[in-house]
Formats: C-alpha cells, structure tokens, sequence
C-alpha cells in the first residue's frame, strides 16, 4: 500500500510527513546526543592512559592517521569525528542503491535502525568503540537517504514549492530532535559519565524506530522490482538533468565544510575559551549542539511564510539561489566566532554572546541550503534513479566532513580568530560560486509534471 500524493490533512500536507519527522526526530536525538559528546569524550577519557589501550583497533588507527607526523589528541579525534561524520553521509548512496534495486525503501529503513540501535548500544563500552562507529555508519546508510526519499514521494511532481515547505516541514521535526539530544544525553554524560549519555541515544533511537513501523500505511514506498520494469531508461534530458543535479550538490560542499565544525570543534573551542560561568554553575559545553538546531526551528514558520509570499507574487529566490545564501550565512557565522575570538575580557574569555550568535547562525543557514537541496533532488532527479540520488547528495556532507576533520586538525596550532576566520572563508567562497551559477540553473531545472518528464 502506498500513500496518496492528493493527501493534505496535516495543515495542508500528508499525513505520512508527520511520521517520517518524529522517526527521524528521534534519529537526530541518538546521533546529535552521541556526537555531542564524541569529541569531549575522545579528548578528556578515551584517548588517556587506561583507556585508550583497551579500545580495539584504536592503536593501529592512529597509526594510520599518523603517516605524516606525530598526531595531538586534538588532531586525532577531529580526524575520526570528521570521517565518522564523513562515512555516516557516504553510505545513504548504498541504501539508496539497495532499496531502489532489491529492498525496497521501507524495508531498508528498518534495517538501517536495527543497526543504529546496535551501534548506539556499543557506545556503552570503550572497548567497542571502534565497531560502535562501524555499526552507526551503515545504519545510518540505509536508513538516512531512504527516509528523505519518502517525503518527496508523498507529493505529486508539479508541486514544487508545497514540496520545499514540506521538507522545510520535515527538517524543523528533525531538529527538535537535534535540540533534545545533546541537552539529554549532555545532562546525563555530566551526572552519570559518558556511557549514561550513549545509553539515551540508544534508547530514543529504538523509539524512532517504533514510530516508523507504527505510520506505514501513510508512508510512500515504491516495489523496487514493479519500478525496473515500469520505468523507461532515462532520455538523453534526463541524463543532463541528473548530472546538473550532481553539480548543485557538490556546491554544497563549503557549507558542508563551514557548519559541521561548530558540532567538532566548536565545542572544544567553547569548552577552553568560552565563558561557560552561570549562577548555577558552569553549562555544559555539549549542549552548544543544541543551538544551531534550535535556530532551525525557530527561524521555520517565519521562513515558510517568506517563501510562500513571495511565490504568490512570483518573486520567490530559486533552490540554488537560497543555498548560495545558505552558505553565505555560514561564513558570515564562523566571522562572528572569529570576532569573538578577539574580543575576550579580563579573564582571557570569549563572552558566550559571541558563541550563541556564531552557532545560531549556523542553524539558519543549515535551514536555507540543505532541506532546499533534498526538495530539489525530490523534484528534479529522474525518477529511475531518485532514491540513489537522495542518499548521493549526502557525499557532499561526507566530503565536507572528511575535509572538515582535516581544517579541525589544525585548530591547536592556530589562533582560534585565525582558525574561524579560515572557516568562516569556506563558506563565503561556496555562496559566492553558487551565486555565479544560478540563473542557468535555474532555468535548467524547471520543475515538470510527470507527464512531461521523459519529453524534456
């Protein structure tokens, strides 16, 4: 059974968006929980004598990453933090090959939240650490671009900017998630130790799981084998149309580079150089990870009013227009860190003004580049091959992050103004390269009805 694209009975969208929100709500609990504690944890406990000899495989890993020279702890949990995040958005192409060639995608999605389950478990130990990472990875994979495939699957082709809101929609339940996460699982790593913390990522990503299997029927999900043989090969359009796809995607790779840093090493930097003081005592540094999030909710209803205005009076900004501003957002972000960097007070500090200015800009330029880009991929992809190409644009996030960890590597060898200045640059490149490119693109990627898509 699958979903009526005519469906509009939750506040003008279907009913299966709900759904698919909550179970990536809890998903985005379980990861931003985790990797709000990961960089701290390999810091301050894993990487200390004790410990670090107990972790399978940690050893020869580092010697791996040590091919150039002696690595920091600094240096050596970047690398890991930025390749984790890095495999976590290469794998979604494999489950979207496997759910569009054998699976199917609801199948596929149920798989990959086993496995994150099993990996949020394995965090509990130190010795499984390494495998712990392993399994989020290729859970992650199957799960990640198979569930964003199916909200674009609820929609009907000609409904191009109902499709942008409603993956706008989709990303604001995803971050109320991302919010609850590292508060949580921050709270519980600070009164009970780490392993509490990976515990409650654990159990919430078992709840997503749940939420899935209970909104099946409201959900899309295509029968692999009935689309082979009902779907034509591509047209020569078609393929033209996929490939400018594949180049809007890479451009998202300086935003990818520039906001990413604030979950790794920002929260280092918040951590050392951040005055963190309350009344009620020091706040934790993890639930910094909350903010940009947060930003992302908040800025949603305001944000889908601008654009719902604007397409009335046919003046709304194109999808690659917005993620151009998206990722000028993001590099005028990290500036605002680099300033802060500068202007500490007497005791050596950066005001926490400073901070929650820098990551709450992040969160809204997140909110202008990526769920834009899925809604386009939604639209615009070939519909042969439109879940493979929902979990290829997460390659862009993995190129990002592998790059990301390598820039983060430096960071204990560089001023924290330099080190965000350097970051905050990644991203005004990519939004002034995106701009230079987006009339033809635009113009290229005119939405079509269904009916038309194999004549263009």
């Amino acid at each position: 059974m699958t979903a009526a694209t005519d469906d509009t009975s939750f506040l003008g969208h279907p009913r299966g968006v709900v759904y698919l929100a909550f179970t990536e709500c809890w998903e985005r609990f379980s990861y931003y929980g985790m990797t709000s504690l990961l960089t701290l944890y390999m810091v301050q406990q894993l990487f200390l004598p004790g410990h670090a000899e107990h972790v399978l495989g940690l050893a020869a890993l580092r010697h791996v990453f040590s091919w150039h020279g002696t690595l920091s702890d600094v240096a050596f949990a970047s690398l890991i933090y930025g390749w984790y995040g890095g495999l976590v958005y290469f794998t979604p192409i494999l489950g979207g090959w496997i759910a569009d060639r054998w699976l199917g995608a609801k199948v596929t999605v149920i798989i990959g939240a086993l496995l994150m389950c099993a990996g949020h478990l394995a965090m509990a130990f130190d010795t499984s650490f390494l495998l712990a990472l392993l399994l989020l990875i290729l859970g992650s994979g199957c799960l990640k671009g198979n569930i964003s495939a199916q909200v674009g699957e609820l929609y009907p082709a000609e409904a191009e900017s109902r499709r942008t809101q409603g993956y706008t929609i989709f990303s604001a339940g995803i971050n109320v998630g991302a919010i609850l996460g590292p508060l949580a699982c921050g709270v519980l790593a600070a009164a009970y130790g780490w392993h509490a913390g990976f515990g409650a990522a654990a159990a919430l990503m078992l709840l997503a799981l749940v939420i899935y299997l209970a909104g099946q029927r409201h959900l899309a999900g295509r029968s692999p084998r009935a689309d082979r043989v009902a779907l034509p090969p591509m047209t020569p359009a078609e393929r033209k149309r996929m490939w400018l796809l594949i180049l809007v995607a890479a451009m998202t790779l300086f935003p990818n580079v520039a906001y990413p840093m604030i979950w790794s090493i920002g929260v280092l930097w918040v951590d050392q150089h951040v005055s963190l003081w309350t009344s009620l005592g020091d706040v934790p540094p993890s639930w910094f990870n909350s903010i940009d999030p947060f930003a992302s909710v908040v800025a949603v209803p305001p944000l889908v009013a601008l654009w719902a205005w604007q397409a009335k009076r046919g003046r709304e900004p194109s999808d690659v227009v917005k993620m151009a501003i998206g990722s000028l957002l993001a590099g005028v972000s990290a500036f605002v860190l680099a300033v802060g960097a500068l202007l500490t007070g007497p005791d050596g500090k950066t005001a926490v003004g400073w901070a929650l200015v820098g990551f709450f800009g992040m969160g809204v330029a997140f909110l202008y580049y990526w769920p834009v880009l899925l809604a386009l991929i939604s639209q615009a992809a070939p519909k042969q091959v439109t879940a493979t190409m929902m979990g290829g644009v997460y390659l862009s996030f993995f190129l990002g992050s592998v790059i990301m960890g390598w820039v983060g590597s430096f960071y204990d060898t560089m001023s924290p103004a330099a080190f965000w200045a350097l970051d905050g640059s990644i991203g005004l490149v990519g939004g002034l390269l995106m701009l230079a490119i987006a009339r033809p693109l635009a113009r290229a990627l005119e939405p079509v009805s269904d009916g038309d898509a194999g004549a263009r």
